[in-house]
C-alpha cells in the first residue's frame, strides 16, 4: 500500500494533516471493483484511487452503493402524503 504523502504528488490530500496521514490505517488503499467508472477515481503510478475515501471497500459494505459514486444513479424514495381535504379547503381559503 501507498503511503497518503506519495499518492497524489501535487495534490492535497483530506487524509493529510502536519504530523502526516490522519486516517485510521496511516495509507489509503487502492479502488475496488465496485468503483469501476466512477469519476472521482485518480490514476498515480499505475494504480488507481478514490479522490474521496482513502479506503473505498469501507463505502460499499452491506451491499449498499457508495454515496459519492458518480457511476451510480442514486434512487431517492419518495413519499405520498395523503390531503385531509377539510384542512385543505379551510388553507385555500385563507390564501395559502
Amino acid at each position: 500500500m501507498i503511503k497518503c504523502t506519495t499518492i497524489r504528488p501535487g495534490t492535497p490530500c483530506v487524509h493529510m494533516a502536519k504530523r502526516g496521514c490522519t486516517f485510521a490505517e496511516g495509507r489509503c488503499f487502492p479502488v475496488v471493483e465496485q468503483c469501476a467508472g466512477c469519476g472521482k477515481i485518480a490514476d498515480v503510478n499505475g494504480e488507481k484511487f478514490c479522490g474521496m475515501y482513502a479506503k473505498p471497500a469501507d463505502m460499499w459494505k452491506d451491499e449498499k452503493p457508495c454515496i459519492s459514486a458518480t457511476h451510480i444513479e442514486h434512487k431517492v424514495a419518495t413519499i405520498e402524503q395523503k390531503l385531509n381535504p377539510l384542512k385543505a379547503s379551510k388553507r385555500a381559503s385563507r390564501g395559502r
